[in-house]
């Protein structure tokens, strides 16, 4: 059993890099040729989870230019992977928060428009005002598909008053070499306002990059700081 496990995880590991891969690689400038349906090897239980993992993300390069070229078969991939993978009734804010977020994102970019899609759960986000700030960059680098342009607009508002905190905790984040991290908190730095020019963001993101490349998910999130908010370029 321990051995099927871990199997399962270095799958769902494997297919989640080949779909930031491909977000990532659309962003940076073939977003005509993207379908989500079509970086996915299979519709299978890892993809659908492989889509949880990465939430609004899956969606991304819609949003720079708008309507899927094989909208069709990307709703029905999302929506499946919405049904298949709720948030539990003991689910964790980051589960119910990146849940959100695909929602809200299939909304306002898939072609299929705002109709017919599950309600959005109630997202507790007392923490964003109350959590010491090296929770907070923890969390928030979890969310930071949610970064992207018009979605969560209330969660970063609320993040927006703790901009210092979130480049304390990008700074430990590259410090400590933990680039996902560091990626995840350089995005919502990237949209948020009063960064602190001492923080060194753009050169910041671009070292991030460099060091973590390996990894394709922090190629994504660097990628999305400078195609949305032109940061790090």
């Amino acid at each position: 059993m321990a051995e099927q496990a871990q199997q399962e995880s270095t799958s769902l590991s494997a297919v989640v890099a080949d779909v930031a891969t491909g977000v990532a690689l659309a962003l940076e400038g073939e977003c005509g040729s993207y379908a989500l349906s079509g970086v996915l090897a299979q519709d299978d239980a890892v993809a659908l989870a492989a889509i949880r993992v990465l939430g609004a993300d899956v969606l991304a390069p819609y949003a720079l230019h708008g309507g899927a070229a094989r909208g069709g078969a990307d709703e029905t991939v999302v929506r499946k992977a919405l049904a298949a993978y709720p948030p539990r009734a003991d689910a964790s804010e980051v589960s119910v928060w990146t849940y959100r977020g695909l929602v809200e994102a299939s909304r306002a970019y898939l072609p299929g428009g705002p109709g017919g899609w599950p309600p959005e759960p109630p997202a507790e986000s007392e923490w964003v005002r109350t959590e010491p700030w090296p929770r907070l960059a923890h969390r928030a680098s979890q969310l930071a598909a949610l970064s992207l342009p018009g979605l969560a607009p209330g969660l970063a508002a609320d993040l927006a008053v703790r901009t210092e905190d979130l480049a304390r905790g990008f700074v430990r984040a590259v410090r400590r070499r933990d680039w996902l991290q560091a990626a995840g908190l350089g995005r919502w730095l990237a949209r948020l306002p009063d960064v602190p020019e001492t923080l060194g963001l753009d050169a910041g993101l671009r070292y991030v990059r460099r060091m973590g490349d390996s990894d394709a998910r922090v190629t994504l999130q660097v990628t999305a700081a400078r195609r949305f908010h032109g940061r790090g370029a």
